[in-house]
């Protein structure tokens, strides 16, 4: 995919699983990445680890003051936003409604639904000022379907579909791409978690059946190109054996 070449792409949550896959995937197309997370010193092994391509801007992305400071420097370090992935997102509080921290779930939301919204807020005004670019959010079946104690997940992810739709129908005509990618289960450290609640038949499932973080991780860079053309302010799923196929983590 050449037109990756040389071009930023940002990613948040990007110290772990998906985001660290994501990273790996897209400089290995050529592209220069922004690490983003709370956790600097993974971020700071990880952007050795990938070399001149990669740099690491910790911060928070519930904070927007400290995301849109984040991106802007690495505008300045890397040249133009090309891409955004907004994959930050957190599993906790698993609970019921009636059991859960007040403070836990307004955390959750900040996090899986603020901390888009503070993504796209700071990087579609030059998106649209350019005419261009792609924002990809990490979506979930979630979003779509209620699980037992996953109250605070399902609602912010549901969020975050909405405001893939919304930024679609404001931002499209300017020509920025904005996607949902929900790709199933998948063998990270959230997963772990799930597991170990034991709440609701996703914890009860075989860890084989979970794909791995590097199969969402080539979807986005394949959702950059002309793959992505027919997703356009809406979710595809990995878990559609065609998209997987198109992707190219099946035959």
């Amino acid at each position: 995919m050449a037109e990756l070449e040389g071009k930023l792409v940002a990613i948040t949550g990007a110290a772990r699983g998906i985001g660290a896959a994501a990273a790996r995937a897209f400089v290995a197309k050529g592209a220069r990445v922004a690490l983003i997370s709370r956790d600097a010193a993974a971020l700071k092994v990880l952007a050795a680890d990938l070399g001149r391509g990669a740099l690491a801007f910790p911060c928070d992305v519930s904070d927007a003051a400290a995301l849109k400071t984040a991106l802007s420097q690495a505008e300045v370090a890397l040249g133009p936003l090309e891409v955004l992935v907004n994959n930050a997102g957190v599993i906790d509080p698993i609970a019921h409604i009636a059991d859960a921290s007040p403070a836990a779930f307004a955390r959750a939301v900040s996090v899986n639904l603020n901390g888009v919204f503070n993504g796209m807020h700071a990087a579609l005004p030059g998106m649209i000022a350019r005419g261009r670019g792609t924002i990809l959010t990490i979506g979930s079946g979630a979003a779509h379907n209620p699980q037992e104690g996953w109250a605070a997940y399902c609602s912010s992810k549901a969020g975050a579909y909405m405001l893939t739709r919304a930024a679609h129908l404001e931002a499209g005509p300017a020509g920025v791409r904005v996607i949902s990618l929900s790709p199933g289960t998948v063998a990270t450290d959230m997963q772990a978690a799930i597991k170990a609640s034991g709440v609701n038949p996703v914890s009860q499932l075989d860890w084989s059946v979970h794909i791995p973080p590097e199969w969402p991780a080539q979807a986005l860079v394949w959702l950059c190109g002309p793959g992505g053309d027919a997703y356009l302010g809406q979710e595809v799923s990995l878990r559609d054996e065609a998209v997987r196929q198109a992707v190219g983590v099946v035959k």
